[in-house]
């Protein structure tokens, strides 16, 4: 079935984060959402709930679960079991509701530039917050373990992971990965792996792992966090799920929930089920429109003076670096809306989501080439 990621379309007015919080004049590429319409499979299943009306409590089905478990097992060569699964209505909840279980070991770790409710999950639940980071030299991006070594202290707890790296879009491998499983099992820290891109890899060199899928030790040290939101463009409606074999940890985590985090509600659980289990062409079609809209952009980026990017091997989520001293102020007054690299404790960068039309690219590309003539 042929999928038009070409088609335009019209946001504004809509209530969108992304498009009605900037002033018109501003091409909003910031905000992680796209500009595509999700599948019909989706919009299907939302509007048989529309056309019920009545819209009481859920509860959500077997096949629920039956399609989650079935999705990582083939996709991702992780077979769980359905009592691991906790329903969640949002995965930045889950990040929170993570750094809440942490008791004699309250500090948490973890490495930036990176998205910012890893960083200040430890901090709205009264905790610290111990940011390594990255080792970006070469143009790479990975863990800098000694450094990690030499900064944990007796109080931390928790190492939280975004895999794959949002803003860098970098896709870690299996040797970095088992690394990373060591060092929190030699340091007795439960691992959370923020995976709501896994869906979303565009190097064909790379797979996704997930970090507990790797050893029984980790998994059993280990959340998980993943979400269809992302990757199916239905980030406003919610849903999520914690995978979390250990049942003391499980057993922490929904006390963490209760009474502040509902589980999904009806349209979260339809739209979940939906994605999962009719949308993978639709995915893959997208991938391939990604994946030409990366390789135009790093191609001009790279030819415009004063910026530079490398490629990302996932998301729509492009890491530039600037050098202006802060890019996001200075290209709004060309009529470009990006993120700075502060929201994510970087510096030198911004964000640019090319997760859009390829006609909206090509305008953001020469509101580069204008700001940076």
């Amino acid at each position: 079935m042929p999928y038009n990621f070409d088609k335009p379309t019209q946001r504004r007015g809509s209530g969108s984060v992304k498009w009605d919080m900037k002033p018109e004049n501003i091409l909003p590429m910031w905000v992680a959402d796209m500009d595509f319409e999700s599948p019909d499979e989706i919009k299907n299943a939302l509007q048989d709930l529309v056309d019920h009306q009545i819209y009481g409590y859920a509860w959500p089905p077997d096949e629920l679960f039956e399609i989650i478990i079935d999705r990582l097992s083939k996709r991702h060569q992780w077979q769980i079991k359905k009592e691991w699964i906790v329903l969640l209505s949002g995965l930045v909840p889950g990040l929170h509701a993570s750094a809440r279980i942490l008791e004699d070991k309250p500090a948490v770790m973890t490495s930036t530039p990176v998205y910012f409710h890893l960083f200040k999950a430890a901090g709205s639940a009264g905790n610290e917050t111990i940011e390594v980071p990255f080792d970006l030299s070469n143009g790479g991006c990975k863990m800098d373990f000694k450094s990690m070594q030499k900064k944990i202290t007796p109080q931390t707890g928790m190492y939280m992971l975004c895999n794959p790296q949002n803003p860098i879009g970098r896709v870690f491998d299996k040797e970095e990965l088992l690394e990373l499983s060591d060092f929190c099992l030699k340091n007795d820290l439960i691992l959370v792996s923020d995976e709501i891109h896994c869906d979303l890899i565009l190097d064909e060199s790379k797979e996704h792992i997930s970090v507990a899928s790797l050893n029984k030790e980790i998994e059993n040290q280990s959340i998980t966090l993943l979400a269809p939101s992302k990757t199916w463009n239905i980030a406003g409606l919610g849903g999520s799920f914690a995978v979390i074999p250990n049942p003391e940890i499980r057993e922490k985590f929904e006390k963490a929930c209760f009474g502040i985090m509902p589980h999904m509600n009806n349209w979260q659980i339809r739209s979940v089920m939906a994605a999962y289990k009719y949308g993978e062409p639709w995915r893959k079609e997208l991938i391939k429109y990604l994946k030409a809209n990366h390789d135009y952009l790093l191609k001009e980026v790279n030819n415009i003076p004063g910026l530079s990017m490398e490629p990302c091997e996932a998301t729509y989520l492009a890491w530039i670096a600037c050098d202006k001293e802060n890019p996001e102020e200075y290209l709004l007054k060309y009529g470009l809306g990006v993120s700075g690299a502060h929201q994510f404790k970087g510096k030198g960068y911004f964000r640019l989501n090319f997760g859009t039309q390829r006609a909206n690219l090509e305008k953001a590309i020469g509101i580069l080439k204008k700001a940076f003539s």
